[in-house]
């Protein structure tokens, strides 16, 4: 007798590697929602695939997957040119062990995504593909549809791109939620000193309410203004603001409730043990991956 139904081997080949997928397109989108969609694509796809033909089956569904993120990925361009202030990744609540992966960790930390939004399509696919999933350029240039001589030189162009918007360190995840409890600290206590004294000189603080919640328009630079304007928020909410240490994309961050219920997510970025970047998520759109986590893999 057998041991109970079998699935066929185009099934069992995209459920071995779904999660491998759903990082790549998330990493090439910032949008969990998008990811999905483009795995939806690619299982349509695969299904159609005669597998005798495919030697192997990984390649082949990144490949499907690469290209249907990168049309997508030109559509969400368009679509971000009227977006209603600052655009921000969707927020993942990841595991504890992707913190582990330090790579990945930082691929798909927020301040990592919102300097791959800085790339061109392609770039950020080849980008995506080398540096974090290190294929070789073969495979690349197929998913692409480039030459692998136009492949290497869209890999060192986007490389360069990046190390000059990269975060000019990379504090562990130590520093990082040391940073956020003392950011914590002084929210729960009031003490509006605390919160300056945590923030870098030159903090920059983004918000994200998608024209759905309210946020900051444009972006909030230096510690007076960024403590400011918490500390409005604080007079305004604090009776029923609270905060709750969660790991998000894999990195320390923060669920923000007022009233119990889920406001935003509050995600950093740290340096010298001080807070140079705050992202603040509000959009609800973008908020169904914080009560949950989200297995991402590589």
């Amino acid at each position: 007798m057998s041991g109970g139904p079998r699935t066929d081997p185009a099934t069992e080949a995209f459920v071995a590697h779904r999660n491998l997928l759903f990082t790549v397109a998330y990493e090439m989108l910032g949008s969990a929602a998008d990811a999905e969609d483009v795995l939806q694509e690619t299982w349509l796809r695969w299904a159609g695939v005669d597998l005798d033909t495919v030697r192997d089956k990984r390649a082949y569904l990144v490949r499907i997957t690469t290209r249907q993120a990168l049309t997508r990925l030109r559509t969400l361009g368009r679509r971000k040119e009227s977006y209603v202030g600052p655009w921000l990744p969707e927020p993942l609540l990841t595991a504890p062990d992707v913190a582990e992966d330090v790579e990945l960790a930082e691929s798909v930390s927020m301040a990592m995504l919102l300097v791959l939004e800085t790339l061109t399509p392609t770039e950020r696919a080849v980008f995506v593909l080398r540096e974090v999933f290190d294929l070789g350029y073969d495979e690349i240039a197929a998913a692409v549809d480039k030459s692998q001589a136009a492949v290497r030189q869209i890999a060192h162009r986007a490389r360069a791109h990046v190390a000059a918007r990269r975060p000019r360190t990379d504090a562990s995840p130590a520093e990082t939620r040391s940073a956020l409890e003392a950011f914590q600290r002084a929210v729960d206590t009031g003490d509006l000193q605390g919160l300056f004294d945590v923030l870098a000189p030159d903090v920059v603080a983004l918000s994200d309410g998608g024209g759905i919640k309210q946020a900051m328009l444009r972006p909030i630079v230096g510690a007076d203004k960024v403590s400011r304007v918490f500390a409005a928020g604080l007079e305004r909410f604090g009776a029923g603001l609270s905060l709750d240490p969660v790991q998000v994309n894999g990195r320390p961050a923060l669920i923000v409730r007022l009233d119990e219920e889920i406001d935003g997510v509050l995600a950093v970025r740290v340096a010298d043990g001080l807070i140079t970047g705050l992202y603040y998520v509000r959009n609800p759109q973008k908020l169904s991956r914080v009560q949950r986590e989200t297995t991402i893999s590589r």
